[in-house]
């Protein structure tokens, strides 16, 4: 297990959560200390794809620390340099377009602004209904953004949801590393 300090933040995309918990195992298999973060909105909202709780108690249990669900509980991440690389996964297209336009009002973006301040690494593991629509803009923004790396992505249904994109959260340990030597993985793109 490597010494690495990883926070793993949530958003919405509550259909991605099986997928984004069994990622979370998985980094936290690889790296000793991973702080859970979840937005509030996600913290609160019990959806069909399960209770708010009941995913709160898993990250909980996987991590073994309580995850970070306020702006005030987040805002530490930034001048403590409590992180080495943050993963937001899944990362919705709401919160795409507040990174790229700068909008701290969640646990979440607190946290990756907080991070970024210290030039670390900030992972994407984009989900998105609007990938290749509204929040097309907002992945060329953060593309081009020093210090931010996309997990590998491709389209979610293209016959059912032509705009919809997805990465690929098996990939997540994989960007990770290569971000930490200042890489994008690729191809980025996945067919």
């Amino acid at each position: 297990m490597e010494e690495l300090r990883v926070g793993f933040a949530f958003c919405g995309s509550f259909c991605t959560y099986d997928m984004a918990m069994t990622a979370l195992e998985e980094v936290k298999r690889r790296y000793s200390d991973v702080t859970p973060i979840i937005s509030e909105k996600s913290a609160a909202t019990d959806t069909r794809f399960g209770a708010a709780h009941d995913f709160m108690k898993e990250m909980q249990r996987i991590c073994d620390k309580r995850p970070i669900d306020s702006i005030k509980a987040a805002e530490p991440i930034g001048p403590q340099k409590l992180l080495d690389v943050m993963v937001i996964c899944p990362c919705t297209g709401n919160t795409l377009a507040k990174l790229a336009t700068g909008i701290t009002d969640s646990s979440v973006t607190m946290a990756a602004k907080a991070h970024l301040r210290n030039g670390r690494p900030l992972i994407i593991a984009v989900s998105t209904n609007d990938g290749l629509s509204g929040s097309a803009k907002n992945i060329g923004t953060l593309l081009d953004k020093k210090n931010v790396y996309f997990v590998p992505f491709r389209q979610d249904d293209p016959a059912k949801k032509p705009t919809s994109l997805v990465a690929d959260f098996t990939k997540i340990p994989e960007t990770i590393e290569a971000a930490r030597k200042g890489e994008q993985i690729q191809p980025l793109l996945l067919g």
